[in-house]
């Protein structure tokens, strides 16, 4: 004979698996429907809203803000140009915003091992840091296709550093270290840019001494003479001049998008 205790042991047991499944009914329905989510981004069935969130690391030039808001017109404009090189005639492909900049002290999370469990530890402390600063900010996130955090410091001498970001292949969230002042734009902007492209899916197209993959890193591989490149691919670092050479990007107006990359954004013919 069940017995009464044994009875309510019995519908406490059904309830608490009700609910476990419920919860992961609801994680599965939204994981779904994250990834259908990035998956339409590369659709380019409208243009993409993107936010550039600068985060002040100190006493940061206000020339430096002005001139890094200033040249993101510039970035659309140049980006609108490479996509319509692949689809011409086709819409303008970003929408950006500048939110801040935010003052936070603490920097971004830096990735601290290899596994799924250092993978999920880091992308845990990156969440807490981004809320933080979305906090900060008042940032809908859920607003935006991508956002990408520009952590920006003062330059410490003469020699302008710029550390490379990283970013979640395919996901929405990119970071970039920069030491900012007013000459730094277009080199911050084009580094964010990378970032971006790399949540949409794109890869790095330079090997691990930092030099560009020839030809998938080249933005125009075809070129005849090949060398120098008038351009800068945006997966890439550098701007081929010859063999063995390169040199960095100095304006947007040397960006460029590869057929490699735009094949892996959807740009490709």
């Amino acid at each position: 004979m069940v017995t009464a205790k044994e009875r309510r042991s019995k519908a406490f047991f059904r309830a608490r698996v009700g609910v476990l499944l419920a919860i992961l009914a609801g994680v599965l329905l939204w994981a779904w429907r994250d990834v259908r989510s990035r998956r339409e981004r590369t659709t380019w069935e409208r243009p993409l809203s993107v936010a550039l969130i600068l985060v002040r690391q100190g006493p940061i030039d206000e020339a430096a803000v002005v001139a890094f808001r200033a040249r993101v017109p510039a970035l659309e404009i140049r980006l609108t140009a490479e996509r319509q090189r692949y689809r011409p005639g086709s819409m303008h492909p970003f929408v950006f915003t500048v939110v801040g900049p935010v003052d936070v002290v603490e920097s971004a999370p830096k990735a601290s091992g290899e596994g799924p469990i250092a993978a999920a530890e880091h992308a845990w402390a990156m969440w807490r840091w981004t809320a933080r600063v979305d906090g900060r900010a008042g940032l809908d996130s859920g607003a935006y296709d991508s956002r990408i955090y520009v952590a920006a410091r003062p330059p410490a001498s003469e020699e302008r550093e710029m550390v490379e970001g990283e970013s979640e292949e395919g996901g929405r969230v990119g970071v970039v270290e920069v030491e900012l002042d007013d000459s730094m734009a277009d080199f911050a902007l084009f580094v964010a840019t990378h970032e971006l492209f790399h949540t949409l899916g794109a890869t790095d197209k330079y090997d691990d001494a930092g030099r560009t993959l020839i030809p998938i890193g080249l933005a125009e591989p075809d070129r005849v003479p090949r060398m120098p490149q008038a351009y800068a691919e945006i997966m890439a670092r550098n701007r081929p001049v010859e063999v063995g050479v390169e040199v960095p990007p100095e304006s947007l107006d040397e960006l460029a998008v590869g057929p490699a990359t735009a094949a892996e954004v959807g740009w490709g013919r």
